[in-house]
C-alpha cells in the first residue's frame, strides 16, 4: 500500500511535510510502520500543491522518494497552503510508468489514493470506464485502479453545479460499492482530495479492511494547520480515522469536521 499525506493551513515549505518531521513521508517511504503489504514504497513519488493564485501543480517521478534529489531541492523552495504527497508501492503487474504515479489532477482538483480494487483488471476496470463520459474517460492515462477511482470521482463532481467534494466523494464510494457487489470483488479506498481551499479525506473499504489513516490539528480551538497521513508524521497527538469515516476541513476556519460514512452494503 502507498503512503499518503495531505495538508491545509498556513503557508509552509513542502520539505516540512516531506522531509523534516521524525516520521516524514521520506522516512515512511523506506521504513513504513503500518504497511499491510510489501516492505518499502519505492516505486515512485509525487507531490501536488497550489500557488498563491490557487493554481495546482504536480511533480511526479518513478524513482523512490529517498533517491530523488530534484524533489528535495524543489521542496525547499516551494511554499503552499494546501498540498498532497504520495510514496508509491506498485500493485502486482503495474508498470513503473509516470502515468501510474500520483497525484492525479483535473482542473483545480488534486487527488491521492491508497488501497486497491481486488482483481481490478478482471472486475471493475471495464465497468468503471463504461460509466464515464468522454471528458473523464480521456483523463485516464495509466492502468491503475487509483486513477480509475479518480476519474469516477471527477465524473460525479462535474455532473452538477451543486456538487461538492464531500457529496461527490460519498457518491463515488457508493457507486464503487455497488459495482464491487455486482462483480463480486472488494476494495479499499483511503483518499485525500483538495481544491486548494478545502481538503476531504476518507478511510473506507468494502469486503476488506482499509489501510490506516490519521489526522493532526495543531490547535482545535484556533488551528493553523491540519494534516492527514497514512502514518503519524511525528510523536504529537495524532488521531486515527475509524473505518468508514470522512474528514472535511476548509481554509477559512481550519476546524476539522469528522463524520461517519454508510457502508453502502
Amino acid at each position: 500500500m502507498c503512503r499518503l499525506i495531505g495538508y491545509l493551513g498556513n503557508s509552509i515549505r513542502l520539505d516540512e511535510l516531506l522531509y523534516k518531521l521524525e516520521h516524514s513521508l521520506y522516512h515512511q517511504s523506506y521504513h513504513p510502520l503500518e504497511l499491510k503489504s510489501g516492505f518499502v514504497c519505492g516505486d515512485g513519488v509525487g507531490v501536488g500543491w497550489y500557488d498563491e493564485a490557487g493554481k495546482p501543480f504536480i511533480y511526479r517521478n518513478t524513482i523512490p522518494l529517498w533517491n530523488d534529489p530534484n524533489l528535495q531541492e524543489l521542496s525547499q523552495y516551494v511554499k503552499s497552503t494546501s498540498s498532497v504527497g504520495y510514496a508509491r508501492l506498485a500493485g502486482i503487474g503495474e508498470p513503473l510508468d509516470i502515468s501510474n504515479c500520483q497525484p492525479f489532477r483535473s482542473e483545480k482538483l488534486l487527488f491521492v489514493h491508497n488501497g486497491e480494487i481486488v482483481n481490478f483488471q478482471q472486475t471493475l476496470y471495464r465497468p468503471i470506464r463504461d460509466s464515464l463520459g468522454d471528458s473523464t474517460y480521456h483523463l485516464i492515462k495509466g492502468l491503475t485502479d487509483s486513477e480509475h477511482i479518480f476519474a469516477l470521482f471527477v465524473e460525479i463532481w462535474q455532473s452538477s453545479v451543486d456538487s461538492t467534494l464531500v457529496s461527490s466523494l460519498a457518491i463515488a464510494l457508493q457507486k464503487l460499492t455497488e459495482l464491487a457487489q455486482k462483480y463480486d470483488t472488494s476494495f479499499s479506498a483511503n483518499i485525500i482530495v483538495s481544491d486548494g481551499q478545502t481538503v476531504v479525506a476518507v478511510r473506507y473499504a468494502y469486503g476488506t479492511q482499509a489501510p490506516t489513516l490519521y489526522w493532526y490539528c495543531d490547535d482545535l480551538t484556533h488551528p493553523s494547520q491540519v494534516i492527514v497521513a497514512s502514518e503519524p508524521l511525528s510523536h504529537q497527538n495524532w488521531i486515527a480515522f475509524p473505518e468508514q469515516s470522512m474528514l472535511f476541513v476548509q481554509a477559512d476556519s481550519l476546524i476539522p469536521k469528522i463524520s461517519s460514512l454508510e457502508s453502502y452494503s
